[in-house]
């Protein structure tokens, strides 16, 4: 599923389209489990050589985004790289030849917040949790043993 966000929608950091294609979702969520992605129409001045992920009013808009739901990289399309470009948004970074190259402590903090959320959600939905978590950790760079989840068990 794509997801069209106009410069428009953008810059008044509007999620109302976003909003209402999730809660159309949630009745059966786990079918939309890594579905979608974003297609962003932000026009750019041909001499600009930002990325989107380094435009303040993109970036503001997926902050809010990942506000609303913090639990999003669930329906991210992680095979076309949502994930890294999600990430990407709220995450400093800078832009090299080889690709992104993430600040290392924001990322880590990043991933460990992203780990707690989700953990917990996908536990209240009665979606198993533990693959889930390290595969999206894996995604982003993190490996993340089983003693991690058995400590945060209580075992």
């Amino acid at each position: 599923m794509i997801i069209h966000l106009t410069a428009e929608q953008i810059d008044t950091v509007d999620l109302s389209q976003v909003i209402d294609r999730i809660e159309s979702l949630k009745p059966n969520l786990r079918e939309h489990e890594q579905s979608i992605q974003f297609k962003i129409d932000y026009p750019l001045d041909p001499s600009d050589p930002r990325e989107y992920s380094e435009i303040p009013e993109i970036r503001l808009w997926f902050i809010r985004l990942d506000a609303t739901y913090p639990w999003m990289p669930f329906l991210l399309n992680w095979s076309e790289k949502e994930l890294g470009r999600y990430a990407a948004m709220l995450v400093p970074h800078q832009i090299q030849k080889d690709g992104i190259e993430y600040n290392p402590e924001a990322l880590e903090i990043f991933v460990m917040q992203k780990t707690f959320v989700m953990l917990n959600w996908l536990t209240e939905q009665q979606i198993e949790a533990r693959s889930r978590v390290k595969s999206m950790t894996k995604t982003l760079g993190y490996e993340l043993d089983d003693a991690f989840f058995l400590m945060l068990e209580g075992r």
